[in-house]
This record gives C-alpha cells, sequence and structure tokens, in this order.
C-alpha cells in the first residue's frame, strides 16, 4: 500500500489527532478514511449513460424552470 505524506498547519494536525482519538482511530486510519470518502463521492464516471443510455448530452436529472405558471381563471 502505497505511503503519502503531506504538510498541514500545526492547528489543523491538533484537530486531526482529536478527532482521530475519539473515533478510536491512528491519525493515519482517519486520514485513509477522510480520503477514501472524498475519493469515492459522487457518482461513477459513466453512470448515467448506464442508466440512460449512451446518448445521454446532459444530465436527465436535473430540472429546468418550467417558467412562470399559466394565469389561471377563478373557480365560481
Amino acid at each position: 500500500m502505497p505511503q503519502l505524506h503531506c504538510y498541514v498547519p500545526d492547528v489543523i494536525a491538533r484537530q486531526l489527532q482529536q478527532h482521530a482519538a475519539q473515533l478510536g482511530q491512528s491519525v493515519s486510519a482517519y486520514l485513509a478514511e477522510l480520503v477514501k470518502r472524498d475519493v469515492n463521492a459522487g457518482w461513477p464516471e459513466g453512470y448515467e449513460a448506464a442508466l440512460f443510455g449512451p446518448q445521454v448530452e446532459r444530465s436527465p436529472l436535473s430540472v429546468e424552470s418550467a417558467g412562470l405558471a399559466p394565469e389561471r381563471i377563478e373557480l365560481q
């Protein structure tokens, strides 16, 4: 498994150590979990094409405004 190194300000390092300790994890395990969650966030590449077909040009899940509501007559 590759080892990664990064630099953070002292205050962040202390907060990181506190969070890891509260969760009963090492700093390394805590950081690995944060990275996994961040990297795996969002829909996988090709998800929409697999679900809706390869002709998808834009997300069918996005909603466009229908504009102003039509004027309605009052019921009597």
